[in-house]
C-alpha cells in the first residue's frame, strides 16, 4: 500500500522538522485510513483511500465553516491548513477545461436538458472525471446550471 507508505516518510519528515500541524495532520490522516482499513472486509484499494481523504477533506471544510460561522477564525484556518495537507494525498483536480469537457460530453450522451435528469448527468459526469478529485457540490452546481436549473 503506497499512500501509508508515504503517509508513514512524511510523519518521520515532520518529527525531524518539528512541524507539530503537519505531524497532527498526518497522524489523523494515517489513522483514519488504517482504521477504514480494519474496519472494511474487503480489499482496501485506492478508491477506498480516496472515499476516507475526501471524507477528511469534507470534515475540515465544514468544520472550517462552522467556526467562521462561530467566529473562531484562527479556528478555522488551523482546519483548512489540515485540508491542505490531506490535499496533497489526494489526485489532482480536474481543470476548469476537463470539467466543463466531460459535463458537455455527459450531456450529449444522456441527451439531458431538465434538472429531473441532474441524477443521470452527474453519473456520467462522474464516469468521465474517475480518478480525479471531484467536489460533488461543485459538480452538482455546474451540472444544474448546464441544465438551467
Amino acid at each position: 500500500m503506497a499512500l501509508l507508505d508515504q503517509i508513514q516518510k512524511d510523519m518521520v519528515a515532520a518529527m525531524k522538522a518539528k512541524d507539530q500541524q503537519r505531524l497532527d495532520a498526518i497522524r489523523m490522516v494515517k489513522t483514519a485510513l488504517t482504521k477504514a482499513k480494519v474496519d472494511s472486509n474487503k480489499e482496501f484499494d485506492e478508491k477506498a483511500e480516496l472515499a476516507v481523504l475526501s471524507s477528511l477533506m469534507k470534515q475540515r471544510r465544514e468544520a472550517a465553516d462552522m467556526f467562521r460561522q462561530g467566529g473562531r477564525e484562527e479556528s478555522a484556518l488551523a482546519e483548512e491548513a489540515e485540508a491542505r495537507i490531506i490535499e496533497t494525498y489526494m489526485p489532482a483536480a480536474p481543470t476548469e477545461e476537463e470539467l466543463t469537457a466531460a459535463i458537455e460530453a455527459a450531456a450529449g450522451e444522456t441527451g439531458a436538458t431538465t434538472v429531473k435528469d441532474l441524477g443521470a448527468m452527474m453519473k456520467a459526469v462522474q464516469a468521465r472525471l474517475t480518478g480525479k478529485r471531484v467536489d460533488g457540490k461543485v459538480l452538482s452546481e455546474r451540472v444544474k446550471s448546464r441544465l438551467g436549473g
